[in-house]
């Protein structure tokens, strides 16, 4: 049907490549262009144009169609090509290789990028660190940079080159620079650890800030991290490790660090009970000792990943370590620590047989490990042992000084003691590292920053608990900042600065971040609440989150969830919260143990009194968390909540740059790009709203007195006088700038997508730029005038030749009204001059015809001489009497002719009867001569009574369209007032169907991100609940993922199921076919309204999906027509019979949008069969005409009905029948096949 390439979506490939092949009632089908898909049904929504070829390029603004399939595609072919970086606008888009791509990081790239403007090389990450770098020294503010993404998208790597450009490389970096980039490997080491999505994963958030001094050179650096994932320290799934420092310490380490420390293989240690198999490649494989070696990495062999090799990496923690300024004795407390954490996971608890208290001891297999963990914490074993296996207690009166109470510990208690103190013995290490890495980075004196942002993405899994709650409670507070400083309040610039730009609707999240961070009831208010009663429970914690949201769309109960696996969940065991990205299912067991990390009394105090220095600085003495009671304790929650805020607070204060990392598959394997996940990872990070912004949008921008400013130091004093934006207009336009490039605002000037390079060299603020633009800028000032000059001279010129040319022609109209004035008077004089004459011309004739008689000739030939003197007489008395009337010239005239007529009998009757035959064939032509006459006169008459019956027509046409215009008017202030009555009404009605498709598109994600868990866990998916809407379970026969229309369409999809016919089913070719053949009245006119409607809806999908730069090439309606039914409110058309349908006929002036400017008008001529078109027609001039006719050229025609387009509306477009048919008919059409039809 449309040989058209469409891209038609496909939850794996994303979208494909089809081609329309139906056009059905409410979905098109599509055939795709590779056979081993199945042909489809896709709504309207689903379905884009494609591109002619395949695309690759750096900005995806670029792309000739803007939507998310070409965005994608393009995404995917440059990806296969190993080019992994691509922009919107100005924000980096990264898919990860999840393979080394050779000197794509190398130090001869980082030169490459020095300096170099957004957009003059090919996207990289460099580009944007160098963007920041420029943006720092010439707007004078810190910048930040955020890098976003999914676990395992590459945020770690993106920003680790970050910094390694920041610093300008490791080989050239300064002992600052040096000691930043040595960061990066220690926070990996403690911080990072593989998980089932990542081999590489950031368990914690980080904030590093790259200070610099007012000549933008490294002056030193700070480091902000984020809510460490304590629970990965004592337990990890099968496929996950731990934190990666315990395996590059048993792996790497020396024999005789390994003999100090004690340390085995990791089968060897509970807290290692996950995956034990190192990472290696062959060489460092022979290197690792056989001893250290667990029987799972002997029997499968180690794990492979091109950055992460523990061995290898361990020497290069040592070395790093010491350029951070640790010595050997430092870097062995350190790893001791690390040791003392193993070790102390492997002491159990068994029950005291004799205990009726129901106490707990160590067991005697774990004597050793007490034993090695003592030694290595500094303290006493016994100690150790009475602090693991019973708490102690002070009573209140007693005060510091009253009586203790040694509490036993059951066995599950114990063990939970034990493995918060590991918790908080690694944690405080970690906390320490970071500190003691910003000791090594001090900074005296910063002018600037520029901090790179590497937090972990959005978490989902089979059971998330509070860790994931606040990773995720932290993507969507940086979704929500993205959305305000990139969507939001972009366009509130654009409506400020009056730059026209359409407006692009976003999901807003705020309503999830109440739901969390409400101070009245949020979940983490109400989970700090709990944590301070006396018998707190996970519970009544979760029972009162659904009691305070138990309406909130974003929060449900477990079993809403669309995993299998969350059913079983009880509603007191979790709640479900919807958000940005998809819904997850949090196990709210364990949030109120890990909203709160204090240890109790005992083991506080025993490590307080420790040995072991580095032990005694994390847990200084007094700062025992155990002696602030449950009402004064600071949670993890609300520790996370202000550090969020503080973050926040620069991010809003500093220039923002984004990163969006993207995850090509969820095997990570290198040349595999999943469409799909891909494209659901783009519309979950906002990056498809930007997209569809920046096609009309202006991500550049400066303010015209800060560019004026920039150059006042260097403008010569006849610059220096202007305005600002005179200045900048003066600027842009002696760049050579196309007007499409740029737009002025109120205040700024703004810059389209592409054009970052042309907006950076205007930026720069080195001398030698300034003074060269300046240059420019007088040049064309100068040259600028001396045009208007020039063009001033010739007008002067071409006005004087004007004022000469209407002094010829006044002459020319005297002259010509003299003439008139005097051929008016004497008229009279002359005519009867010229009417005299004619009797002596007929006189001469007389003489001829007197030559032919045999007697009396020369008496008739003397009588003739008599009637030539009478003449000269009267024209001698009118020549001489200028006063004469025409009454008097007429009698003379009378008096000569009646002596002519005489002498004319006279003569008649002597030739009577010679010339009797010639006579009679005379009279017979004079008869053929009146005969001719009397029919022009009633030829004549005819016409004019058919004038007059023309002029009766048109005007009964003219007062129809005065009543129906009347009528018109009076049904639309019915109408509006009806409207008025229903606004508030339908305004509410508006609001639930956003809502409603809001929600829809929630279920969506949240359906497509359960599909991905269940992949990764081999678990099932099961529909939900249907959404509720107004009170009602939603049963339409929809797909539950599709949105419904507006109002209107679902008004006229209603009207439709009224009707006596059910089309929904029908092809477009079979409505077709109906409507050609058909004798049903009833059928037919229902087959002309289905067919029409959905040419209106392919038409209007065509329309958003046409090319940007070219124009409506195929228009099928004047543009007139085609407004007016677009401004027009949607109309019930009103069922009609064939057989009493009007035919009515329509010419309005027509010129095709894309014409030149000097082409001629052309005429649209129109022949509607009741309400739809039948014919159509357009005439130009330097054109062929182009005929159209319903049933064969459908898809050319005007899809319209009569009173959608507005035409009986229009004065004077309404024509005759025969008007119509006499052009259609010279121009080489066929009658029409009228079918009893009324005409006007």
């Amino acid at each position: 049907m449309d040989t058209q390439l469409v891209w038609a979506r496909d939850p794996v490939e994303g979208y494909i490549q089809c081609c329309i092949s139906e056009i059905g009632a409410k979905e098109f089908e599509v055939t795709p262009i590779d056979r081993k898909y199945p042909k489809r049904s896709c709504h309207v929504d689903d379905i884009f144009s494609s591109c002619d070829g395949p695309q690759d390029h750096d900005d995806n603004c670029e792309l000739m169609l803007l939507n998310e399939a070409t965005f994608l595609d393009n995404l995917k072919t440059r990806y296969y090509k190993d080019k992994i970086y691509t922009y919107v606008a100005n924000i980096l888009i990264a898919v990860n290789p999840y393979r080394e791509i050779t000197d794509l990081y190398s130090s001869t790239t980082i030169r490459k990028y020095t300096g170099r403007s957004l957009g003059e090389l090919p996207p990289h990450v460099f580009a944007i660190a160098d963007k920041a770098i420029r943006d720092m020294r010439v707007l004078k503010s810190s910048q930040s940079i955020i890098v976003s993404g999914e676990s395992g998208a590459g945020k770690t790597e993106s920003t680790k080159y970050l910094l390694k450009y920041l610093c300008h490389s490791s080989d050239s970096a300064g002992p600052i620079e040096q000691k930043i980039l040595d960061a990066n490997p220690v926070l990996e080491a403690f911080g990072n650890a593989k998980t089932t999505r990542n081999n590489n994963s950031s368990r914690f958030g980080k904030f590093i800030e790259v200070h610099y001094d007012a000549k933008c050179q490294v002056v030193g650096g700070y480091i902000s991290h984020y809510l460490l994932e304590k629970s990965r320290i004592c337990t990890q799934s099968s496929e996950e490790r731990n934190y990666h420092v315990f395996y590059m310490l048993l792996a790497g380490a020396p024999q005789q660090l390994r003999d100090k420390l004690n340390l085995g293989k990791p089968d060897d240690y509970r807290y290692l009970s996950g995956c034990t198999q190192y990472f290696a490649n062959a060489k460092t494989e022979q290197l690792i000792p056989a001893a250290q070696k667990s029987s799972n990495h002997v029997k499968k062999g180690p794990l492979k990943d091109p950055i992460i090799d523990d061995y290898n990496h361990f020497q290069n923690l040592d070395r790093a370590l010491g350029r951070l300024g640790l010595s050997e004795v430092n870097k062995l407390e350190i790893y001791s620590l690390v040791a003392a954490v193993l070790h102390l996971g492997n002491i159990a608890f068994e029950e005291i047989p004799d205990d009726a208290r129901g106490g707990c001891q160590v067991s005697e297999t774990s004597e050793k490990s007490l034993t090695i963990t003592s030694k290595l914490l500094g303290v006493d074993p016994s100690e150790l042992r009475q602090a693991l296996v019973s708490r102690v207690m002070q009573s209140k009166g007693g005060g510091f000084k009253g009586t203790v109470i040694m509490v036993p510990l059951k066995i599950y208690e114990a063990s939970n003691a034990r493995d918060a103190l590991a918790k908080a013995i690694y944690s405080r290490l970690f906390d320490r590292i970071v500190a003691l890495i910003n000791q090594s980075i001090p900074f005296q004196a910063s002018n600037f920053y520029i901090g790179v942002l590497d937090i972990a993405g959005f978490e989902y899994f089979t059971v998330n608990s509070f860790e994931q709650f606040c990773i995720n409670y932290c993507n969507e507070k940086l979704q929500k900042f993205f959305n305000d400083n990139i969507l939001k309040n972009e366009q509130e610039l654009y409506k400020s600065e009056g730059l026209n730009v359409p407006e692009i609707t976003f999901t807003d999240n705020q309503d999830i971040i109440d739901l969390i961070e409400a101070k009245a009831n949020g979940i983490y208010t109400l989970l700090d609440e709990e944590s301070k009663l006396p018998k707190p429970s996970a519970q009544h914690f979760t029972a009162e989150v659904h009691k305070a949201w138990s309406n909130h769309f974003r929060l449900g109960l477990p079993r809403s969830s669309r995993l299998k696996a969350h059913r079983t969940l009880r509603d007191e065991d979790g709640f479900l919260v919807r958000h940005f990205a998809g819904a997850v299912c949090y196990n709210t067991e364990q949030f109120i143990e890990k909203n709160n990390d204090a240890l109790h009394a005992s083991l506080e105090g025993l490590v307080q009194e420790c040995e072991n220095p580095l032990l005694k600085t994390l847990f200084p003495s007094g700062s025992n968390t155990a002696l602030r009671g449950k009402l004064n304790f600071i949670s993890v929650g609300s520790k996370f909540k202000s550090q969020l805020a503080e973050l926040m607070e620069k991010l809003e204060k500093n220039g923002t740059n984004f990163i969006r990392c993207i995850k090509p598959n969820s095997k990570m394997i290198d040349r595999d790009f999943e469409g799909g996940l891909a494209l659901a990872q783009l519309k979950c990070s906002g990056t498809i709203s930007v997209l569809e912004l920046m096609e009309h949008g202006y991500p550049s921008r400066v303010q015209f007195a800060d560019l004026y400013n920039m150059y006042k130091s260097v403008l010569p004093p006849e610059l220096a006088k202007l305005p600002p934006r005179t200045f900048c207009e003066a600027m842009l336009q002696s760049l050579n700038l196309s007007s499409k490039d740029f737009k002025f605002g109120v205040k700024k000037v703004f810059f389209r997508p592409g054009k970052f390079v042309e907006f950076d060299r205007i930026m720069k603020s080195d001398p030698e730029n300034l003074l060269a633009i300046v240059a420019k800028v007088k040049k064309w000032l100068i040259r600028s005038r001396w045009i208007k000059s020039t063009l001033g001279a010739v007008c002067v010129i071409k006005l004087r030749n004007r004022i000469k040319y209407r002094n010829n022609c006044v002459l020319l109209i005297q002259r010509t009204v003299r003439g008139y004035l005097a051929r008016k008077q004497h008229r009279p004089r002359y005519q009867g001059i010229a009417k005299i004459n004619k009797i002596r011309f007929s006189a001469q004739k007389t003489i001829e015809i007197a030559g032919g008689l045999k007697s009396g000739r020369d008496e008739f030939i003397n009588e003739v001489h008599g009637i030539h003197r009478q003449v000269d007489e009267a024209i001698n008395t009118i020549k001489a009497n200028e006063r004469i009337t025409s009454r008097e010239i007429d009698g003379l005239y009378t008096i000569i002719m009646a002596n002519m007529n005489k002498l004319t009998v006279d003569l008649n009757t002597k030739l009577k009867e010679q010339k009797q035959a010639e006579e009679q064939e005379r009279l017979r032509k004079i008869q053929e001569a009146l005969e001719a006459e009397r029919r022009a006169k009633e030829e004549e008459e005819r016409k004019k009574l058919e004038d007059e019956e023309n002029k009766r027509l048109k005007a009964e046409m003219e007062s129809r369209r005065k009543a129906e215009e009347v009528q018109r008017l009076r049904q639309e202030e019915e109408d509006r007032r009806a409207a008025l009555a229903l606004q508030a009404q339908l305004e509410k009605e508006a609001q639930d169907d956003a809502k409603y498709r809001q929600q829809l598109e929630q279920e969506r994600r949240d359906h497509e991100l359960a599909l991905r868990l269940a992949n990764e866990t081999n678990g099932m998916v099961e529909d939900s609940p249907p959404v509720i809407r107004n009170g009602q379970t939603d049963v339409s026969p929809m797909a539950p993922n599709k949105l419904i229309r507006s109002e209107n369409v679902r008004a006229q999809q209603q009207a439709l199921g009224k009707q006596k016919y059910d089309l929904s089913k029908w092809k477009y070719s079979e409505l077709r076919d109906a409507i050609n053949t058909s004798c049903d009245i009833e059928l037919l006119e229902a087959c002309r309204q289905e067919f029409h409607r959905r040419l209106k809806v392919y038409h209007a999908w065509k329309a958003k999906n046409r090319k940007r730069t070219t124009m409506e090439e195929n228009e099928r309606a004047p543009k007139s027509v085609m407004e007016a039914a677009y401004k027009a409110p949607p109309l019930a058309h009103p069922k009609q019979e064939i057989t009493t349908a009007q035919h009515r006929y329509f010419r309005i002036p027509f010129m095709r949008a894309n014409a030149p400017e000097n082409t001629k008008r052309g005429l649209w001529y129109a022949h509607f069969d009741g309400q739809w078109i039948a014919r159509q027609m357009e005439l130009h001039a330097d054109k062929p005409p182009i005929l159209l006719v319903a049933g064969i050229d459908d898809m050319q025609m005007c899809e319209l009905s009569l009173e959608e387009t507005g035409l009986t509306r229009k004065r004077g477009a309404e024509i005759l029948e025969h008007e119509f048919n006499r052009e259609w008919e010279r121009n080489g059409g066929k009658p029409y096949k009228n079918l009893g039809a009324n005409n006007n």
